[in-house]
């Protein structure tokens, strides 16, 4: 059995839960609750960033981050499948890339106002992260993905939907108001898979 270490509220962990769902391999993984600001936590030596997701293999081996440990799923499963070998695997590599840096964008703000003391808190910075999140938005909305259907998704749309759906978590969906297209893609990828919705927690106040 392969143990992941993730939360529920991390977008990166739940990307490669919907990619094991995607690939029918979720029977095979069972996730491990970890809290990355707790010193004791094994998160700590089975990936010395203490980041999640990490996968930890039958042998014994731990791997990180969520690119490589989706990678590894998808070959486990036949290879080709949420990660094509032909050329278009760089575009799809590209918009998990612009998904993931969403995402960082996003986990970065939402740390500047939990971790950081409101004195010492540094409006211009959040601004900056903010505005990465808009542009990849509004660079999204004038070009979005195909529209899903079933579950022929790839590890671009799983990784953008998980974007949006931090979004969603953590800033209210405003993102919504502005980006109609993005919108109707995500409700169509939802449609398909299951396991988006299944993963989805309530918002909460920050």
């Amino acid at each position: 059995m392969l143990i992941l270490r993730s939360s529920p509220a991390s977008p990166f962990g739940r990307k490669v839960k919907i990619a094991a769902s995607v690939l029918g391999l979720s029977d095979r993984i069972s996730i491990d609750m970890a809290d990355t600001t707790n010193p004791e936590d094994t998160i700590r030596v089975q990936n010395p960033l203490g980041k999640i997701p990490a996968l930890i293999l039958e042998d014994g081996t731990v791997l990180y981050d969520s690119r490589v440990i989706v990678e590894y799923l998808d070959f486990v499963a036949g290879g080709g499948r949420i990660i094509p070998a032909d050329i278009s695997r760089f575009e799809i590599l590209r918009l998990q890339a612009m998904a993931d840096g969403m995402n960082d964008a996003s986990i970065l703000q939402v740390y500047e106002k939990r971790v950081r003391p409101e004195e010492r808190r540094h409006p211009d910075w959040v601004a900056y992260q903010a505005d990465k999140v808009a542009r990849a938005l509004s660079a999204l909305e004038a070009a979005p993905p195909r529209m899903v259907s079933g579950l022929d998704v790839n590890i671009g749309e799983i990784a953008l939907a998980c974007a949006l759906g931090y979004l969603d978590l953590r800033f209210k969906g405003t993102w919504r108001s502005t980006s109609p297209h993005l919108e109707a893609w995500l409700d169509s990828f939802e449609a398909h898979v299951p396991m988006f919705a299944k993963t989805r927690i309530e918002p909460v106040e920050w």
